[in-house]
């Protein structure tokens, strides 16, 4: 081989060499490219499902004290108005029942017992309505207030059972949210279920308060069946404060609820 095939053959090796040099950085460069591009799209989605989450809990808080506010309202209205009106009833009845004849007067004695039972239920109801009541009050004492307003009704037996050293979740708003949750599950107890017995358990743990609340009524096949508002609302409240919501019902064997919420301060 001549000096100058020899001095071609080297130029094009060198050639060759530089080429793939320059086909690796070009290459290199892309890859980074693409991993610095697909970082920035990651974190852009993570971010856009982060102010998502954000916005939801902040509608969610909003909406929760439009509805603190509105039952509030309709909590002293009951109270102020209703009450005095059905108070005012109840001194006017037992005035008549003096002077009425015997023949009427059982039939009065028995309005005016209507009335004060009537008077008795609204204010237990409003008492059960008005977040400053409850906060008052403490969380299971609210709970033992909705436990007899329910047997009073007639219309099943509740029974409530206290596991555990009492313990206060120290935030008030988790106790109302707590307490809204619980009404809620009553409510439809009470309005589709058709039950006889609704259980309700307290349990005190170390770190967390356990509630379980189960009715023996109708039950429905969550399979099949859309989620109502309801069952929505306690589970969006749920998150409000970090709770675990369980829910659970079958057909003819009743519905339960287990909340599993932390104790937290603030």
């Amino acid at each position: 081989m001549g000096q100058g095939e020899l001095e071609k053959s080297e130029l094009d090796l060198t050639i060759l060499i530089y080429s793939m040099i320059v086909m690796l950085v070009l290459a290199a460069t892309i890859i980074l490219f693409f991993i610095v591009f697909q970082r920035r799209k990651n974190k852009l989605l993570l971010d856009q499902i982060k102010q998502q989450q954000e916005f939801e809990e902040e509608l969610a808080k909003s909406q929760q004290e439009i509805q603190e506010a509105t039952l509030k309202h309709i909590g002293r209205e009951l109270h102020d108005n209703v009450g005095q009106l059905l108070a005012f009833s109840t001194m006017q009845m037992n005035a008549v029942l003096k002077v009425v004849n015997e023949d009427a007067r059982s039939k009065v004695g028995s309005a005016s017992e209507a009335l004060k039972e009537s008077l008795t239920e609204v204010r237990a109801l409003s008492k059960s309505l008005n977040s400053d009541v409850i906060s008052n009050l403490g969380f299971e004492n609210a709970v033992v207030n909705e436990v007899t307003r329910l047997n009073k009704s007639g219309l099943l037996e509740a029974n409530l059972k206290v596991k555990g050293d009492k313990q206060d979740l120290t935030n008030a708003k988790d106790e109302i949210i707590l307490f809204r949750i619980l009404q809620e599950f009553f409510s439809n107890t009470l309005k589709y279920a058709e039950a006889e017995n609704l259980n309700i358990l307290l349990d005190y743990g170390s770190e967390n308060l356990i509630i379980k609340v189960e009715d023996d009524g109708n039950g429905f096949d969550m399979a099949v069946s859309d989620q109502g508002s309801g069952l929505i609302n306690m589970n969006k409240r749920a998150e409000l404060i970090n709770a675990k919501f369980n829910f659970s019902s079958q057909p003819k064997k009743g519905t339960s609820l287990t909340l599993t919420c932390p104790y937290r301060i603030n």
